[in-house]
């Protein structure tokens, strides 16, 4: 790989924000580090750093050159230990990200994974943002709606999650309970105020329910699950996650949306120790029983 050593020299300045800590971790000399920076510097044509009296800072450029370096070390390191036929202890970060809504869906997994790899810092990451692997953005990613098209990742079928019309108990002792379509639009309802416009559940509360009707609108799904258990209004929650609540009673049952959810890898890091790990986890028979109730 031209530049290689470059880039790698970067990636060991930005962990340990000096030139003098790159030269040690490499065991090379100063003026080697700046060398490497000037070159790739040089050849990107952008600074890299931000140079200053606490250190050096990475520019937008250096993000990604980061980003870069890596994913690309982790995959010589893998590399490495297949090489060798070592099989140590997985140890260092593993990034998952998924939506705040698979909290519940996932929580068992990442416990049986931090349970089995002690030495693994994992970094759960919940955001509707679409994470670039390729970037080492995440080692998996949890996706919800369509299957993800891009032929540079590899994608696997996930639990599935039902959403339905919720209300506590005491808010339908006070209010009535609807009975069809029509009647919802005489409640009171909380929604989240980020939901994406596209999702048919999006669509069909926008078409059927007033906006004078919305009571509340958040960016948390558990604050919303509270003020739904708490009677401020009727809302959207898990079908499975209902069922541990005794306070809250479904709405029109048969009104219901089914979201299917991937398990998402870069084809390039897909054999990892890290990744295999914890898709063996998901596999087990231990987590598919923890979350039996999802099925």
């Amino acid at each position: 790989m031209k530049h290689w050593s470059e880039i790698r020299t970067t990636y060991f300045v930005a962990q340990t924000g000096s030139i003098s800590g790159a030269a040690r971790t490499l065991g090379v000399h100063r003026a080697t580090i700046l060398r490497h920076l000037d070159i790739i510097e040089q050849e990107l044509g952008e600074k890299v750093f931000l140079r200053g009296a606490k250190g050096y800072k990475l520019t937008d450029v250096g993000e990604d050159l980061l980003r870069v370096a890596k994913l690309t070390d982790e995959q010589f390191s893998d590399f490495a230990k297949r090489a060798k036929g070592q099989q140590g202890e997985l140890q260092g970060e593993f990034i998952l990200s998924s939506l705040d809504a698979l909290t519940s869906l996932l929580m068992p997994a990442v416990r049986l994974f931090s349970q089995k790899y002690p030495k693994i810092r994992i970094r759960w990451l919940t955001s509707a943002e679409l994470m670039k692997l390729e970037y080492g953005q995440a080692h998996v990613a949890i996706r919800t709606g369509s299957k993800p098209q891009d032929d540079n990742y590899v994608v696997l079928p996930f639990a599935s999650l039902k959403i339905g019309l919720y209300a506590s108990n005491d808010y339908l002792q006070k209010h009535g309970t609807p009975v069809d379509e029509a009647s919802l639009k005489t409640h009171r309802f909380v929604f989240a105020d980020d939901a994406p416009q596209h999702l048919p559940i999006t669509k069909w509360f926008n078409e059927v329910i007033p906006p004078e009707q919305v009571v509340c609108t958040s960016n948390n799904p558990a604050l919303l699950q509270r003020e739904i258990v708490d009677g401020l209004g009727i809302g959207f929650m898990q079908c499975q996650v209902s069922q541990a609540n005794t306070n809250v009673s479904r709405v029109l049952p048969d009104i219901q949306w089914d979201f299917q959810n991937w398990i998402v890898t870069h084809g390039d890091l897909h054999r990892s120790d890290k990744i295999q790990g914890f898709l063996t986890i998901l596999k087990s028979e231990e987590y598919q029983n923890a979350i039996a109730a999802f099925s």
